[in-house]
């Protein structure tokens, strides 16, 4: 036998070692004997360079150092799950599904949602190619030489896989990995970490990848994403990715109906604390996946998905004061401090108490024993007070009437649930949130200037607005506390850059009340620049798509301030981008001009995507919904029957895909 097939052998049975131990939890072999074979590839290796292999099992103990993340476009959106909470909640959202598929039967996969950091990884030809972190849904970070590291994530795939392929699964600390990570902690004298999804989220952002290896991560895979059509199934696409060598839940379910879905819910709610990862709730899918694209996507969210979660965690503790906080836009929110107390696996010391309304409605006094949930088993509040422990004597609380920063008089507008301090141009934490905001990954996303750093340039005088920060110049901010060469060449260099940041980012980091990232880029599409969108009226600026009356008035009233007119024009100055750049233009034809389309089925000849596209290239128009305004119906099949129903009602004209391609060839 060659150096080159003892390698190959030493390989193939780690392999399939780390296999049955890692994603079968059935070791064949004593850690001794695998560390044995292990050490002899290696040496091999270290002896035979010209035989090196990026994917050989010896990679896993990483080495690596990232010093920077790349940020990656995701192929396919990561999109979130819209939550639901009761059976009335699962029971609506199932004939929401039946309206749009009509009076169909519906099967479900039922899955443990698990807490942990979620993952997008990218196979080529059976091997690992790329690992991307969720980021925005739209795009996140590369962590591909940290996920390598992860002993259940295969390097090499088993059996016929697609040759382009993404797979989407959840990165989690199983429980007794956390607790023994913090045992080692204590035992030096450090600080243990909070709770297992933020280690394991956190991990994935170490820039040595050799530390990452140490750490017991696992991957959790559940969903295959690819151009071609594979499986027919949500529970097809689970067993396929089991028979790649992929570790998929064992926990994951088919089932026949709604009310085995609540038999699969009522199970892990009392279950799910014998399991050895964390999880908050249950994903329940629709398992046929013509169905999965007949019902498509929110703006967020997948419709034919829907989460349910868990009823939080409660403790009782002591409400100590009463502090307030001052948000970017003038908005006081009232903050709980709270006796230390320990709340789904973090310590909590403090609880948001939302407005004045809440605290009147608890009647929340101090020194009393409150009840704290976390909601989404995330952000900490206050439910309910035990009144059977309030002290005698204890007062109401009396609500502030001057902002705590400013001492400006609060003003609070009818309708509105929270005061505002509207010394909006005065206030420090106003001005230093919005330039936070400015900078902020989702808008400007300038790489090295922190939210920190942000306040100590404000404390220091040095900007007072966020057009000031393209004034910054090295010699002013190497001074800084904290502040040494490098740092201020990446902040200026990172401020520099944002100038090639797209408008419809600019225009959401502008921080106008209540413009997101998603109504930022509506006004951004529809206007093209920033002056169309400052000289549009209230009623202009209602017309466009999603754009209602309190947002069109917030933007109107933005650009009729003469400080935000000043600093817009600041910026255009500097370069900043305030006009949209029109991607390369597809259009082919304009035979399909007028006329509006709406896609249903599965095709043969186009992905639904492509059938959108030509329409697009030929002067059509996609809609979402039939209507009266649609012209034609470009059926597949298993074309849902509420559809086919609605396009006969209304008389709009039904085709297939052969006929379509007839329409636009002429």
């Amino acid at each position: 036998m060659s150096v080159f097939e003892s390698i190959q052998l030493l390989r193939k049975e780690l392999e399939e070692h780390n296999y049955n131990y890692y994603v079968l939890d059935k070791p064949t072999i004593s850690d001794f004997e695998f560390d044995a074979k292990l050490k002899e590839l290696q040496e091999l290796e270290a002896q035979n360079p010209q035989f090196f292999d990026e994917n050989s099992p010896t990679q896993r103990v990483g080495g690596g150092i990232t010093k920077n993340f790349e940020t990656t476009k995701h192929k396919y959106r990561m999109y979130s799950l819209d939550n639901s909470y009761s059976r009335e909640d699962l029971l609506d959202w199932e004939k929401r599904c039946q309206k749009v598929l009509g009076d169909v039967h519906l099967e479900y996969v039922c899955e443990l949602k698990y807490d942990g950091a979620s993952i997008s990884i990218t196979y080529e030809n059976g091997v690992l190619k790329k690992a991307v972190t969720r980021g925005d849904g739209f795009q996140g970070d590369d962590v591909t030489n940290n996920i390598r590291t992860i002993k259940s994530v295969p390097l090499k795939l088993k059996g016929n896989y697609p040759d382009f392929f993404e797979i989407r699964g959840e990165i989690i600390l199983p429980l007794e990995g956390f607790e023994k990570m913090n045992q080692d902690l204590i035992e030096i004298g450090e600080t243990p970490y909070s709770n297992p999804r933020n280690t394991a989220s956190g991990s994935l952002k170490l820039q040595d990848s050799a530390e990452v290896a140490k750490r017991p991560l696992e991957c959790l895979l559940y969903s295959i994403m690819t151009d071609d059509k594979i499986v027919n199934t949500q529970f097809e696409g689970l067993e396929l990715a089991r028979n790649l060598g992929f570790k998929v839940p064992k926990e994951s379910k088919h089932v026949k109906n709604i009310e085995e879905v609540f038999e699969f819910i009522k199970y892990w709610d009392t279950h799910r604390h014998n399991l050895p990862y964390e999880t908050d709730g249950v994903v329940v899918k629709v398992n046929e996946i013509f169905q999965q694209e007949e019902l498509g996507f929110t703006a967020k969210s997948p419709r034919w998905a829907m989460a349910y979660k868990f009823k939080a965690e409660q403790v009782s503790t002591v409400l100590n004061s009463i502090s307030y906080q001052v948000g970017r836009t003038g908005s006081i929110t009232p903050v709980a401090n709270l006796e230390p107390v320990q709340l789904a696996g973090t310590i909590v010391k403090r609880a948001s108490l939302h407005n004045a309304d809440q605290i009147e409605k608890l009647d929340i006094r101090l020194n009393d024993t409150v009840f704290v949930e976390k909601g989404g088993e995330i952000i900490p509040k206050i439910i309910s007070v035990d009144l059977s422990k309030r002290k005698e004597g204890s007062k109401q609380v009396k609500y502030i009437s001057n902002c705590p920063e400013c001492e400006t008089e609060l003003v609070r507008t009818e309708g509105e649930a929270n005061h505002y301090c509207p010394n909006f141009y005065g206030c420090p934490p106003q001005i230093i949130g919005r330039i936070q905001h400015f900078i902020s990954r989702k808008a400007m996303d300038i790489d090295g200037l922190g939210g920190e750093t942000v306040a100590l340039l404000f404390n220091a005088g040095l900007i007072k607005d966020y057009a000031d920060l393209y004034d910054l110049t090295k010699e002013q901010i190497l001074p800084l506390e904290r502040m040494a060469e490098k740092s201020a060449d990446n902040l200026i260099k990172g401020v520099a850059d944002s100038k090639k940041i797209p408008f419809e980012s600019v225009l959401y980091a502008l921080g106008i009340r209540y413009v997101g990232e998603t109504v930022a880029k509506k006004l951004a599409k529809h206007y093209k620049n920033i002056d169309a969108i400052a000289n549009a009226s209230l009623l202009d600026l209602m017309l466009v798509e999603e754009i209602g009356e309190k947002i069109a008035q917030s933007v109107v009233a933005f650009f009729e301030n003469e400080i935000n007119v000043q600093i817009v024009n600041r910026l255009k100055i500097k370069g900043i981008q305030l006009e949209l750049i029109e991607k390369k233009s597809t259009f082919i034809s304009n035979v399909l001009e007028n006329q509006i389309f709406v896609v249903s089925g599965v095709f043969e000849l186009y992905s639904r995507d492509e059938l959108k596209k030509a329409i697009e290239d030929h002067g059509g128009k996609v809609g979402s919904s039939i209507s009266s305004k649609t012209n034609y119906v470009i059926a597949g099949d298993n074309m849902g029957p509420a559809k086919l129903e609605k396009a006969n009602k209304l008389g709009v004209t039904i085709i297939n895909e052969i006929e379509f391609n007839a329409l636009i060839n002429g």
